[in-house]
């Protein structure tokens, strides 16, 4: 396999967004969720969710599909970035120090891994 190309890699980072963005409606329709199933159902937040994460999963298969798995799959960690964004935009939750040095963690492990790229 040749060199992962850059659009594998655009696809990829556009999945990850998206799959965060599907996280926040998941996290917002499990708050509204009743003891009856068919709130489940009924809950357009969990099916944005579930669409989003679908939509992440075409554009990460797009991805994939010409690109080195050992460099495009750890970028899909990145999710995570967005997701500390998120929780604190729409959540509220507290950026705290271990956040950070996961955050940093992470965005170092892809920075070297597609430093390393063929």
């Amino acid at each position: 396999m040749t060199a992962t190309p850059i659009s594998s890699v655009g696809y990829v980072l556009l999945a990850s967004f998206i799959g965060s963005v599907g996280a926040v409606f998941l996290k917002t329709g499990a708050g509204k969720l009743h003891r009856k199933f068919a709130s489940v159902l009924q809950n357009p937040y969990l099916f944005a969710g579930v669409a989003l994460y679908l939509l992440s999963s075409l554009f990460f298969l797009k991805g994939i599909q010409r690109g080195e798995l050992t460099i495009l799959y750890p970028m899909v960690s990145l999710s995570y970035v967005w997701t500390l964004l998120w929780s604190r935009m729409f959540f509220g939750e507290p950026f705290t120090r271990q956040k950070f040095i996961g955050l940093a963690m992470i965005l170092s492990g892809v920075i070297f891994l597609f430093a390393g790229r063929a």
